[in-house]
């Protein structure tokens, strides 16, 4: 972790550690379980490298999970990482809202919708599938579903630990 995850957090604007060098976020529950830990982390990996998904759909997606979720340290790490991806301010606060954003593309709104509907109702209706198949296509559906899946993993290890977004005045 202190040679990907660290870094990566860094620049994408989060704190995934304390200024003591002591992970905060999932990070710190999974070393509790290192060889799942280890695993989940390597599915992560793949699964960014190998998606049909651009970096604003996943962070469209990331955000939608962590809404219905309310998982606060998930929100605030991907609200840093979905501005990077080109989100707006404006985009970034609905999504972690749980609402539609105004300045989202067709595919992104897509997305939203369609991770919404999953993660909130457990299901997706034949219309929200038919459009998502039309945006994505059956891989970009399953590339979803993963990353969707992935998410509500992270923000039940989250919630279940209680883990909180660092305090606003904390140095980055």
């Amino acid at each position: 972790m202190a040679a990907t995850a660290v870094p990566w957090a860094g620049a994408a604007g989060f704190r995934i550690e304390t200024a003591e060098g002591r992970l905060i976020g999932p990070f710190n529950a999974v070393l509790f379980s290192p060889d799942i830990g280890r695993s989940f982390l390597d599915l992560q990996n793949e699964e960014g490298k190998r998606t049909a998904l651009s970096e604003r759909v996943r962070q469209v997606v990331i955000l939608t999970v962590g809404s219905v979720w309310q998982a606060p340290y998930e929100l605030y790490a991907h609200s840093a990482v979905a501005r990077r991806a080109g989100l707006s301010k404006e985009a970034v606060r609905a999504l972690a809202g749980g609402e539609p954003a105004d300045d989202l593309s067709h595919e992104e709104r897509v997305a939203q919708r369609f991770t919404r509907q999953l993660a909130s109702e457990r299901r997706v209706d034949d219309e929200t599938y038919r459009v998502a198949e039309s945006a994505f296509g059956r891989k970009g559906l399953v590339d979803m579903v993963v990353l969707s899946g992935c998410y509500h993993l992270v923000c039940s290890m989250l919630n279940a630990f209680g883990i909180p977004a660092p305090p606003d005045d904390a140095p980055r």
